[in-house]
């Protein structure tokens, strides 16, 4: 078995595809924040295809770690020269390894946040781009402001600390090209949050006007912050995948990548310093992203919330045991054909059609299995911005709405923490415990759970959702979740 490194790439066993170019010839063009599992499938993805096509050798990434979690990528990076493998499950059973070379060094910041600073204040670096999930934006989930009160943010705000944040380190770089007359880099958000690039200038700016009103304002005036989409299926990586990775390939990786074939980035192209030929590798470059946002977020991670929690109250445990069940693939067909989609804007160059089927096939992959749990996980967060808004702008339109508030209910049945079967629900969300406790006293408040303004707004005074709501979970408490499904499809 070959273990990673750069002296093991001549030695990789047949079936592996390795880079093409010369490793030691690339230069970092690109500071990464958050070099996750979806970095890994996505954008470090898309620019080793670039490579291996002799292109972009000077935007390499730099990854860099915040969290003491990452200490352990750090670890990983270390050992293995930067190199992971991306293992690609397809629907038939059949997977592709590739071992991507894009990443050429790993920094923790925890350690020592100097050399991360002075890389992205060097003038090879051009872009600073982030996957650090919607938690690490630090805005507050009802107003949308900056929460100056994060105590991280309070010490980075200290004169003369030493950042421990994101935003102290980028900020501070960007400080430092300022005062050294060096133009700034691009800020670029792969994070699934709509309009991640305006979330993200916000919340820089609202930074850096705290610790210096004059830099805020030339942040604001200088820095762009493009919009995107992403999207790729990619579950955590398990010891079963290191296992199988070993055993197939014969690659020792300490921490590979595995995803589905599905990949989709619309990036808005709006750049200071310029950036890689993106679109040869398949990017769409456009001048608004937000059709194709608004088109994923209340398709595909809405159909997501529709599927986990009556798919896991059901027994199901898997994304695509749920799929797979023509019952809940017909529901989720209506809910996107009767309730999304009349709330979508014209997205050009996708056939809608085509994009709810593979949805549909996606969701189906067996061999990605992806966990219902995973799907269920800090719904306080993901409601409000995929669901609700469909459901609003349903009630202002006269549209359908049924579907949609019988996600809600689910949600709210999943939120008692016991399955169908009595079995414990482990409910992950920043809001378990009001919800929890709301959610224990529906089944004589019925409207107790909906009644969290913070989460739902007005929704609790609203008649027609109120009564499509109520009688779901009702036959989620009498009947359950399957056939609470089939009296959905039926009234379809």
């Amino acid at each position: 078995m070959q273990t990673l490194s750069n002296s093991s790439l001549p030695g990789m066993p047949a079936p592996v595809a390795v880079p093409s170019y010369d490793r030691t010839k690339l230069t970092a063009g690109i500071v990464h924040f958050g070099v996750g599992g979806f970095h890994r499938a996505h954008q470090a993805m898309y620019l080793d295809r670039l490579m291996n096509a002799g292109l972009a050798h000077d935007w390499a990434i730099c990854g860099v770690g915040v969290l003491p979690g990452d200490a352990r990528m750090k670890q990983v990076m270390d050992s293995q020269d930067c190199l992971y493998t991306l293992v690609v499950k397809n629907p038939d059973g059949s997977r592709e390894a590739r071992v991507i070379g894009s990443i050429i060094e790993y920094l923790f910041a925890p350690n020592d946040p100097e050399p991360v600073i002075e890389k992205m204040a060097s003038e090879q670096i051009r872009i600073v781009s982030l996957t650090v999930t919607e938690g690490g934006y630090n805005f507050h989930h009802v107003t949308g402001d900056f929460n100056a009160e994060n105590p991280d943010v309070i010490h980075d705000l200290q004169p003369g600390a030493t950042p421990k944040t994101t935003f102290g380190l980028v900020t501070e770089a960007l400080a430092r090209r300022r005062e050294r007359g060096l133009a700034p880099f691009t800020v670029m958000s792969c994070d699934n949050i709509q309009g991640n690039g305006d979330v993200a200038r916000r919340m820089f700016t609202a930074f850096a006007n705290l610790k210096d009103p004059g830099l805020g304002a030339w942040i604001a005036e200088s820095v762009p912050f493009p919009n995107s989409m992403v999207d790729r299926i990619t579950p955590v990586t398990t010891d079963d995948d290191r296992a199988a990775i070993a055993g197939e390939f014969g690659v020792g990786d300490a921490w590979p990548v595995v995803c589905e074939p599905f990949e989709q980035w619309v990036l808005e192209d709006h750049f200071s310093l310029g950036r890689p030929p993106f679109d040869d590798a398949g990017v769409q470059l456009v001048d608004d992203v937000e059709p194709y946002e608004l088109m994923k977020l209340r398709l595909l991670n809405a159909s997501h919330q529709g599927m986990c929690y009556f798919g896991y109250l059901a027994g199901y445990r898997y994304a695509h045991e749920a799929a797979q069940d023509p019952l809940f693939a017909r529901f989720l067909l209506d809910y996107m054909d009767r309730e999304a989609t009349p709330t979508l804007q014209p997205v050009p160059g996708i056939d809608l059609g085509s994009y709810k089927r593979t949805l549909i096939e996606r969701f189906s992959n067996q061999h990605v299995r992806d966990t219902l749990a995973r799907l269920c996980a800090e719904s306080s967060d993901r409601i409000p911005k995929w669901l609700l808004p469909v459901i609003r702008l349903n009630l202002d339109n006269g549209g359908e709405i049924h579907r949609s508030a019988a996600i809600v209910a689910s949600w709210a049945r999943y939120a008692e923490g016991t399955d169908e079967q009595g079995n414990p629900v482990d409910v992950v969300d920043r809001l378990k415990e009001p919800l929890m406790a709301a959610a224990a006293r529906q089944r004589e408040e019925p409207l107790a759970f909906i009644a969290n303004r913070e989460v739902f707004g007005d929704l609790a005074d609203n008649g027609r959702f109120v009564d499509a709501y109520t009688r779901v979970l009702g036959e989620l408490h009498s009947d359950g979740a399957a056939a609470a499904l089939q009296s959905l499809v039926a009234r379809s």
